[in-house]
């Protein structure tokens, strides 16, 4: 067999894996695929944007998104927790939040992603939303990838030796730092002290990487014009629940016209994709999110406010 390429794991490649193989091992995953008619929602958007087209800080559609999942879990409280959960002893504990801090993956110029804490979101205004992006897009600018999340894996290593995982730790620190081929590479002398010299609100730090308490994915921003909806979604640990938000598509429908009657119509569905971890929740706990964007949908006002 020809080998083409091989391709070693940078650090952020490291993470993702280590991420996803501990919430595979660990997490019974539930997926439900929830598919509104979103045909009156993004009309209302359309026309917000027109008449906030000058303003400071744009609106996006995922803005407005973020907006909406935020304000259902406001009405199901339960699905922006942590879970700690030991299976030895057989017994855990689940933690709700009232900040809602999403962590969004961010796309970055060269493809890759990062992911990054939006904190306190079901207190923050469209416009705030539309300042925190811009702020984060520009913060990115000026941010090291390597440097910020080898910060953050040298942080969970410390956790690691606090609580008493001397293997783990001792494992991540032979894996990130042994062996040329395998070894991340980070900054050095002069340019690890002027990196190190731009200001913490001008870059990307360990905080704005921390975990959030629920995961948002744009899968549909990647997968624009494509059809298709994404049918499983990693749970990062300890969240409890992830969301995709897919690839926004035309199909035929049934609608019941204004005298009642049923009919057959073209309209514009957004497929969105919930898996929660069903040690924490059971799908009733998950219903009255639904339920909240289906009377955000059809009340756009609730969110554009005009």
């Amino acid at each position: 067999m020809a080998i083409r390429h091989i391709t070693r794991f940078g650090i952020q490649r490291k993470i993702v894996a280590n991420m996803t193989s501990e919430s595979w091992k660990t997490i019974p995953h539930v997926c439900y695929t929830y598919e509104p008619d979103i045909t009156k929602f993004q009309a209302a958007f359309k026309e917000y944007s027109e008449k906030h087209k000058d303003d400071e800080y744009r609106v996006t559609f995922n803005g407005v998104m973020l907006k909406t999942i935020s304000e259902g879990l406001k009405a199901a409280p339960e699905m922006n927790a942590h879970i700690h959960f030991e299976k030895k002893l057989v017994r855990g504990k689940i933690t709700t939040f009232d900040n809602i801090d999403i962590s969004v993956p961010w796309p970055l110029p060269d493809g890759s992603m990062m992911t990054i804490n939006m904190k306190d979101m079901g207190n923050k205004s469209l416009e705030e939303i539309g300042k925190l992006s811009a702020d984060i897009n520009r913060k990115l600018a000026n941010t090291n990838l390597t440097e910020a999340l080898y910060s953050v894996s040298i942080h969970d290593t410390i956790k690691a030796l606090k609580r008493g995982h001397f293997i783990k730790a001792a494992l991540r620190i032979i894996g990130a730092k042994t062996q040329k081929r395998h070894r991340v590479v980070t900054l050095k002398g002069k340019e690890k002290k002027a990196y190190d010299a731009i200001p913490a609100t001008d870059k990307i730090t360990r905080e704005d990487l921390a975990q959030g308490t629920f995961l948002v994915s744009n899968v549909g921003n990647l997968a624009r014009g494509l059809r298709g909806e994404a049918s499983v979604l990693m749970i990062i640990p300890p969240m409890v629940c992830a969301l995709a938000v897919c690839a926004i598509q035309r199909r035929p429908i049934v609608v019941t016209d204004e005298n009642g009657e049923e009919k057959i119509d073209i309209r514009t569905i957004l497929p969105l994709t919930i898996c929660f971890d069903h040690r924490a929740l059971d799908f009733a706990e998950v219903a009255p999110f639904i339920r909240k964007l289906e009377e955000i949908f059809e009340n756009p006002e609730i969110i554009l406010g005009e």
